[in-house]
């Protein structure tokens, strides 16, 4: 499948692709309310020429940018926000209240994740990184309502994949803006219109309680469709909040087993995983084979475990203390 680079929807919302590793893995959301536009989410440094030439095709001045959210601070989800900041001159950062201070000075942040992959990939993926001045960052603690010209979005505190997460409810669309909180989703795996959701578990603030209770307090909104960051809109929400359940609670299953494995705890859950996956991809209608499934959600699964390991580890450490 061929997805477009960018991706038009009702109500002024546009999804354009971040090319982060591939197309159709990580969406830039743009909306625009009579001339005034805010973006979701903003990828990598890479990220941010694409998204410039879509304002410009759109007549979006950068003046009009007022706003620029982020999720989250994991660097596919915000990566390029200090670049989209010394571009968009009159844009505000809207960061959860956890996530602010590592905006505002990213030296910890670009450490944290140069340790996992090295200076030379953390560069190749991410690019540059810099601060951004303290007056231009909004921190949001949860139920903040920020109008985009007229347009109300409240920003819900949703923790589980992360703890500095909001999710953003735009009640003009009746959808969300679910960052990872509402799992992954990739258009390649649609069948018959049905799209196919699994959780992402990422390392290193996965809290199984925390995630269930964010998708039920999404869903309380009784939401028509949410907007992911991988990849862009899904409708079915109330088929997707259960799966989603029922997927948290088998990997959360998958870890405890990993537990009392006495192979390789991390190879174990990468298998393990996969087989979850691909029998459930199975029952959905996929007809892919499980080789094609994995090269496609390899780099899903591998985080997911490392995710899932780094959670059972601060598991036994608590239940010890």
């Amino acid at each position: 499948m061929n997805l477009p680079n960018i991706i038009d929807y009702d109500f002024g919302i546009t999804a354009i692709d971040a090319q982060y590793h591939r197309p159709g893995r990580a969406a830039i959301h743009l909306i625009v309310e009579k001339g005034v536009a805010a973006l979701i989410d903003t990828g990598t440094q890479f990220s941010v020429p694409g998204v410039m030439q879509v304002l410009q095709n759109k007549q979006l001045a950068p003046e009009n940018i007022a706003y620029v959210f982020l999720t989250h601070i994991h660097l596919d989800h915000a990566g390029g926000a200090s670049e989209f900041m010394r571009l968009l001159p009159n844009a505000k950062l809207v960061v959860h209240p956890r996530g602010a201070k590592y905006m505002i000075n990213p030296a910890k942040l670009i450490a944290g994740v140069m340790a996992v992959y090295g200076k030379a990939e953390f560069k190749r993926l991410y690019g540059e990184i810099f601060p951004i001045d303290e007056n231009r960052v909004l921190e949001a603690p949860d139920k903040t309502c920020i109008e985009l010209n007229g347009r109300p979005l409240l920003l819900l505190d949703t923790p589980g994949h992360a703890r500095h997460h909001y999710c953003i409810f735009d009640k003009r669309s009746q959808s969300f803006f679910t960052g990872d909180t509402f799992g992954v989703s990739y258009r390649e795996l649609d069948v018959d219109g049905l799209e196919f959701v699994f959780p992402t578990t990422t390392p290193v603030q996965f809290d199984p309680d925390a995630a269930h209770a964010s998708l039920e307090r999404i869903m309380s909104y009784q939401p028509q469709y949410a907007f992911l960051t991988h990849y862009s809109r899904i409708g079915h929400l109330p088929h997707h909040a259960l799966q989603m359940h029922d997927l948290i609670d088998a990997f959360v299953n998958i870890a405890h087993q990993a537990a009392n494995t006495t192979a390789e705890r991390y190879e174990f859950i990468v298998q393990a995983l996969k087989d979850l996956l691909c029998q459930r991809l199975a029952m959905h209608g996929c007809t892919w084979p499980p080789t094609e499934i994995y090269e496609l959600l390899r780099v899903d699964i591998e985080l997911n475990a490392m995710g899932l390991e780094t959670w059972l580890d601060q598991s036994e450490k608590s239940n010890k203390l």
